[in-house]
């Protein structure tokens, strides 16, 4: 997801969000992935959904793809955008999100 966000957006964009997968659920044919997409402002997320929710629908298609491909099965993905306000700059976030 966060490889998709990078190819389709410009400027802060893809420096200001975060991505969580919150569920993974294995299934023979099927993988059901849940993720969170974190950014800073609700302008930015009105950026990363686009109008009528093109943007995001276009980075789940290629990020689903990808998934598929790594995994040699189906992949029902379904993201969510999340606005934690200045999220980069509390080390209550950075920590939890794996930063040092």
């Amino acid at each position: 997801i966060r490889a998709q966000i990078f190819k389709h957006y410009k400027k802060e964009i893809p420096y200001s969000s975060e991505v969580i997968v919150t569920a993974f659920v294995e299934g023979e044919k099927l993988h059901r992935i849940s993720a969170e997409i974190i950014v800073e402002r609700d302008s930015q997320k009105n950026i990363l959904i686009g109008e009528g929710g093109s943007m995001l629908k276009i980075v789940g298609k290629y990020a689903r793809l990808d998934m598929e491909e790594f995994f040699q099965r189906k992949v029902f993905l379904e993201m969510f955008v999340k606005v934690i306000p200045d999220w980069r700059s509390k080390k209550n976030y950075l920590k939890k999100f794996g930063y040092e």
